[in-house]
């Protein structure tokens, strides 16, 4: 099983979206987008295109395995798989991405969970679709910390009308809005489905500008990938242990512990 984030430097795109843009919907130059994907798949020596999602901040989940070759881009907010060599992906610029790997490294999932998708059960109805008896690894990614997502009382409600104990993931400010913690609300439902491993990247995409994307920081601005696919057979296209290394504008999450692959070198 492999497991990347991408970062914001690498790529072609001109401000606002310099340089590594790799989403199609945000006002970016097409050729640009197309030459950052084409990148993305050259470093990572990817067995096929990414399956990307026209996101909807909703709780649709595509099985990648039932689409037909020439379907049009889902619309959906996750995806699954089982098919080694399908490639899933998330775009995000201070959502959070979540990463699935059953225990076995049978199947894999990915999510994007902004807080409208989390508080509607984008991370349940994941974890329904993937449908495994294994136990779940889960990945959180790069996101926007607490102290910058700063939220009106209906988000706050939204939640706590789900589960009262997530009032511990917001702190009133000085303006009688809310602070909200996204990690960890994911983690609290991640807890309550009953996944035991979860594993994170904490850093805060509206903090770090030279790193990250962030929408909520910048407006018109890039997007991120998180991509998570599993291994072909050494056979099918050539060993992995070659894939490892630094690309630009790449950076991998931790393998979930028993799955016995090597993930490509960080960059942080």
């Amino acid at each position: 099983m492999h497991a990347v984030f991408t970062l914001r430097h690498g790529g072609v795109s001109q401000a606002p979206y310099e340089s590594f843009n790799l989403a199609a919907h945000v006002g970016d130059n097409e050729a640009a987008v197309a030459e950052n994907r084409r990148r993305l798949c050259e470093a990572l020596a990817l067995p096929r295109s990414p399956l990307w999602l026209e996101q909807v901040h909703g709780t649709g989940v595509v099985d990648a395995d039932r689409l037909e070759p020439a379907a049009t881009v889902p619309r959906a907010d996750a995806a699954l798989t089982r098919e080694p060599g399908t490639v899933l992906a998330v775009l995000v610029a201070d959502c959070l991405p979540v990463l699935f790997a059953s225990q076995d490294g049978g199947a894999v999932g990915i999510a994007h969970a902004g807080w409208r998708g989390l508080a509607a059960g984008v991370l349940e109805a994941t974890v329904a679709a993937l449908d495994t008896r294994q136990p779940l690894h889960a990945w959180l990614g790069p996101s926007i910390g607490p102290s910058h997502f700063e939220v009106g009382e209906e988000v706050r409600a939204a939640f706590l009308a789900h589960d009262a104990a997530s009032r511990s993931a917001f702190s009133s400010n000085a303006r009688g809005r809310w602070q909200c913690d996204l990690q960890a609300l994911a983690r609290a439902r991640l807890a309550a489905l009953g996944v035991q491993w979860v594993h994170a990247d904490t850093s805060c995409s509206y903090a770090q500008p030279r790193r990250f994307y962030s929408y909520r920081r910048d407006g018109v601005t890039g997007r991120m990938a998180a991509l998570i696919w599993l291994e072909r057979s050494a056979t099918q296209y050539g060993s992995a242990s070659g894939r490892a290394g630094r690309p630009s504008g790449l950076n991998s999450p931790p393998e979930p512990p028993g799955t016995g692959e090597k993930s490509m070198h960080s960059d942080a």
